[in-house]
């Protein structure tokens, strides 16, 4: 991982650590971070050198979060010792994509849609981004959440109201823009768009100061855990569903789910918008430690589902379903090997 410049706060289980920038030799400017790749060396999956890799996830009461953590942890484990990570809270997808084109990171959590827009310079990109898929892992859930009292049915009743978009650059952002969109309002003058984090729209929502907001991420997300625990009876879920023919035409990627009502004990189920998530990697990433990284990621699967139950959507029947994101080499090596379609 290259930091070069600013100072990006990363988080090893509960640790919060500080990197500056280290110029030092070696490839990705800092010692022990992941090699480049020798496009012409074979693919072994083994890292014979002390690697360390860093991970950019998403808000802190988010399923990218905890299991970019997770992740993090099961690396040496799987490898030795070799191959450490460390995760960081970010804003999520756009971000992570720009700052692990940027070298900041090496791997990082994307929504599907938002990686696919990355690959043919679209949406948020204005160029065609040097990024490779891992793998598809599990699918995030849009949740779309009001208050009680707010008078909103619909999306289209979100005219006027204080409405929580998500942190910038994030892939949240991206898919409330586009519903906003879908239902014919605009994000920048027919909402009092507040674009803030999980934690802070959860404590917006519980003191009146916003009136619904967009989320998506796996499920069950910490943050709306607290939220339906503590202020069931003041929140309820919008069902977005007619609005997905529209959101199909933007991407394919958008696909009808369904939010059990045993996951934040609601009373009944909530249909919803349903989009696959990606983890990234640079195109010059070094091909064993993408092999290695990608390997953990589905034999240290149970551990991940430990940390969050999204993580049991991670599957080799799926794992290969990145197109049009090119799988990275080693990726294709590991998937390969572990029997993946």
């Amino acid at each position: 991982m290259t930091v070069s410049g600013n100072r990006i706060r990363l988080v090893a289980g509960v640790s919060v650590l500080a990197l500056a920038a280290a110029g030092v030799a070696g490839c990705g400017g800092r010692q022990g971070g992941a090699a480049k790749d020798d496009a012409a060396s074979e693919v072994t999956c083994e890292v014979t050198a002390d690697t360390r890799v860093g991970i950019a996830t998403g808000n802190a009461t988010g399923v990218y979060y905890v299991v970019g953590n997770a992740l993090a942890g099961q690396l040496s484990g799987s490898t030795g010792g070799k191959l450490t990570g460390t995760a960081a809270e970010t804003g999520a997808s756009v971000q992570n994509i720009e700052q692990l084109v940027a070298g900041q990171y090496d791997v990082a959590f994307s929504l599907f849609d938002t990686a696919v827009n990355a690959v043919q310079g679209k949406g948020s990109f204005t160029a065609a981004q040097p990024v490779e898929a891992l793998a598809r892992i599990y699918d995030n859930y849009t949740q779309v959440v009001v208050r009680a009292d707010a008078g909103i049915a619909s999306v289209a009743d979100m005219r006027g109201k204080r409405i929580s978009t998500g942190s910038p650059k994030s892939g949240t952002e991206v898919i409330a823009n586009r519903l906003l969109e879908a239902a014919g309002l605009d994000p920048a003058t027919d909402i009092q768009a507040q674009r803030l984090d999980l934690a802070k729209t959860v404590q917006g929502v519980k003191d009146g100061s916003i009136d619904g907001f967009f989320w998506s991420g796996g499920v069950p997300t910490g943050g709306l855990t607290d939220l339906f625990t503590t202020a069931g009876d003041q929140v309820r879920f919008l069902d977005i569903t007619p609005l997905l023919p529209k959101m199909a035409e933007l991407n394919p990627a958008y696909q009808a789910g369904t939010i059990g009502k045993d996951v934040y004990r609601t009373a009944a189920d909530t249909p919803t918008i349903v989009v696959p998530n990606v983890l990234l990697v640079r195109k010059d990433l070094d091909a064993n430690v993408a092999c290695a990284i990608t390997r953990t990621v589905f034999e240290r699967k149970d551990a991940l589902a430990q940390a969050n139950p999204a993580a049991k959507g991670i599957s080799l029947e799926t794992a290969r379903r990145t197109d049009p994101v090119p799988l990275h080499r080693g990726a294709d090596k590991a998937l390969r090997d572990l029997g993946a379609n």
